[in-house]
C-alpha cells in the first residue's frame, strides 16, 4: 500500500459532481480514462478505487468545474447607484437609508469610478468631526476604488476579491456593467 488513502466522503462526491456536470457515468469514465463499471461500483458504494483512479476520476471532474464556474455575468447586479465626488453626505446618507445598502460606488467627473462611499468611512468621519456632518462631501470619505472586473471572471476569483473587498465592479470594454457584492454572491452558492 503506498499510504495514500481516498475517503469514503471524497468518493460519495464522484456522482454529486458528475451530475452537476450533467455527465453519464460512461462520459465521465472515458474522460477519466477509466470502466464505466468502475465509476458505476464506486457510486454504488461497491468499490474502493486505487488512489490512481481514484485521482483520475476527480481531476477529469475538476476540469469540468471551470467550465460550469459560474461568472460574474451570471452574478452582476446591473441596478447600480452610483455617488459622485462632489455630493453631500446628508444625500448619500438618505440614497443609502432608502435603497437598504451599505455602500455606493462613486464616480469622477469623467464618469469612471474613483471610489466607495460606505458607511462605516461616514461613521468614521462623523465621529471625528460631528460639527461637519452638514457640509461634507464625499470625496471627504472616500475610500478606494473597488477592483474592477470583466463579465467572464470566474466564481473563484470572485470570491478571492470579495474577502477582501466590500463589492467589485463588472466592466466590458470600458462600460460599467453593474457591481457584485458580497451579498449577490452568497446569494448564488448553492
Amino acid at each position: 500500500m503506498n499510504g495514500k488513502i481516498i475517503e469514503k466522503s471524497n468518493l460519495d462526491e464522484i456522482k454529486r459532481l458528475r451530475k452537476k456536470f450533467h455527465l453519464t457515468q460512461k462520459q465521465l469514465a472515458d474522460k477519466a480514462d477509466v470502466s464505466q463499471s468502475l465509476i458505476a461500483k464506486v457510486e454504488a458504494g461497491l468499490l474502493d478505487p486505487s488512489y490512481t483512479k481514484a485521482q483520475q476520476i476527480f481531476t477529469t471532474l475538476e476540469s469540468f468545474r471551470g467550465k460550469e464556474e459560474l461568472k460574474a455575468k451570471d452574478i452582476v447586479n446591473t441596478k447600480i447607484t452610483f455617488a459622485h465626488s462632489k455630493d453631500m453626505v446628508k444625500d448619500i446618507i438618505k440614497i443609502m437609508r432608502q435603497k437598504g445598502i451599505s455602500q455606493i460606488p462613486v464616480l469622477d467627473l469623467q464618469k469612471q469610478v474613483c471610489g466607495l462611499v460606505t458607511e462605516r468611512t461616514i461613521l468614521e468621519k462623523i465621529t471625528e468631526h460631528p460639527e461637519r456632518m452638514g457640509i461634507l462631501r464625499v470625496q471627504e470619505v472616500l475610500e478606494d476604488a473597488p477592483p474592477i472586473v470583466s463579465l467572464n471572471t470566474g466564481f473563484q476569483t470572485l470570491s478571492l476579491l470579495l474577502k477582501e473587498n466590500s463589492l467589485v465592479i463588472v466592466m466590458d470594454k470600458g462600460v460599467i456593467k453593474g457591481i457584485i457584492s458580497k451579498s449577490d454572491l452568497l446569494g448564488r452558492i448553492e
